[in-house]
């Protein structure tokens, strides 16, 4: 299980600690999400293994199954940079309750990571919790499958 402590395992890509910049790439995207129908405002930004961090927003859509989430549009800000491979995961939530990526963005992280890689969970005093992929996706669908 995962603590929901402030506590945050180190991330770091060349030695340097990486946990704080993804932290300030969600933060700074999640002031632009566009969310006039819930109000949730969520900020996500991806670190790939070769050390680049891409970021994106929810944008909510009247038409509700249009909308995008913020993990969605970092990694299709990752790939249409040509990366591939997602070291670590931070997504920034509003709101008193432990926000995580949904279902459906779970399953989008799989696709380009690892079981163990970390994935945090934060709001915008810092991150509240640690998770790997494997404890928010146990038992994942993955490209292994298909080959």
């Amino acid at each position: 299980m995962a603590s929901h402590q402030r506590s945050r395992k180190t991330i770091s890509v060349a030695g340097v600690d990486r946990v704080a910049e993804l932290f300030e790439a969600a933060l700074a995207v999640q002031k632009n999400s566009y969310s006039p129908y819930s109000g949730y405002r969520v900020g996500a930004a991806v670190l790939t293994t070769s050390g680049a961090i891409f970021a994106g927003c929810n944008v909510e859509n009247a038409a509700f199954p249009q909308g995008a989430c913020a993990e969605a549009g970092a990694i299709s800000a990752m790939c249409a940079a040509g990366e591939r491979k997602i070291a670590a995961v931070l997504t920034v939530c509003d709101g008193d309750e432990l926000g995580t990526c949904c279902g459906g963005c779970r399953q989008r992280i799989r696709e380009f990571a690892e079981s163990d890689t970390p994935i945090f969970a934060a709001d915008g005093n810092g991150v509240r919790a640690t998770f790997t992929l494997d404890q928010l996706l146990p038992h994942a669908f993955g490209p292994q499958q298909l080959r």
